[in-house]
């Protein structure tokens, strides 16, 4: 009888302290959203973190929201200056006790290089996984759904790309449009190393800044995946940190080609020797990521 009493009360102890390992042994994840979205809208973010959860039980999910309510966080993503998010990103991860000791991070579409900007600039607690899904890591020269290959559409998509890079590059439109502050002219190189207030800066094409090179090298892996048929980021290749050649917006080069690499300014190329970078692609538009995909290629993999 003492024997059935003991088992009796044993058994849920150890099954609670078994759920208390499981839930403790799950790294928390960190979302943020792309253009247009917002931290927890229940068909995008809010569905994904539902998937993050019920893979991988217990797992802490933090989707970043910037202000005070969804609709300010959707504004955010067009109007606030990136600098300005990254920094509320910072303190909400910080302030956020079951973050403190590391997450993982999930960036989509743009958030994918406000992500990468929290590794490099606030590497306390630590991030492990960076994974950018869609991100536009070299930036953007191209109008969303123009297609430059199309020739009868080339001639218009040229002039819009022309008129958007003699508006990005003003004072007023850098400090207060979001995605100018990730517009890269391949045509005028050293106009976009001045006046670029977000991309520039964090892809060291000023003055390097070793903390940024020294925080990011502490990722376990960074997980970088394109979308082949992509429409939006132009080029496609920014998502896995090429562009254009510099002066030549038809001709391409990979991040292995480019200075970022050759010259090391951020660590990838020692990352990449490390196994740290890893690259996938997914074929269709911007985005189109079935729920299988992500959780059989992210959620159990890195997560």
């Amino acid at each position: 009888m003492c024997q059935n009493m003991f088992g009796g009360f044993l058994g849920p102890v150890l099954l609670l302290s078994w759920a208390l390992v499981v839930v403790a042994d799950q790294v928390p994840v960190v979302l943020w959203h792309g253009m247009g979205d917002s931290c927890c809208n229940p068909l995008s973010m809010g569905r994904l973190g539902k998937t993050i959860m019920k893979h991988k039980p217990g797992t802490h999910v933090h989707s970043i929201r910037i202000g005070k309510n969804i609709a300010t966080d959707t504004l955010a993503g067009f109007l606030t200056p990136v600098d300005e998010q990254v920094e509320e990103a910072c303190s909400q991860i910080a302030a956020e006790p079951l973050l403190a000791n590391g997450y993982n991070a999930i960036g989509f579409s743009q958030g994918s290089q406000f992500l990468r900007a929290v590794a490099q600039r606030c590497p306390s607690p630590p991030m492990k996984n960076l994974i950018s899904i869609g991100g536009q890591h070299q930036g953007v020269y191209g109008i969303p759904n123009c297609n430059y290959d199309d020739a009868s559409l080339v001639s218009l998509c040229n002039g819009l790309r022309k008129l958007v890079t003699t508006a990005a590059y003003t004072d007023m439109v850098q400090s207060r449009v979001v995605q100018a502050q990730y517009w890269h002219d391949p045509k005028d190189e050293a106009t976009y190393r001045e006046k670029s207030q977000f991309i520039a800066d964090i892809n060291q094409e000023r003055e390097v800044n070793e903390a940024y090179k020294k925080n990011l090298q502490q990722l376990e892996n960074f997980v970088m995946v394109k979308f082949n048929q992509d429409s939006m980021v132009h080029p496609t290749e920014s998502q896995w940190f090429g562009f254009y050649k510099p002066g030549n917006p038809r001709s391409l080069m990979t991040l292995q080609e480019s200075e970022l690499y050759t010259q090391d300014k951020l660590g990838l190329a020692a990352m990449d020797k490390a196994g740290k970078l890893v690259f996938l692609e997914l074929e269709g538009d911007h985005m189109q990521m079935s729920d299988a995909w992500f959780v059989e290629n992210i959620v159990n993999v890195y997560l």
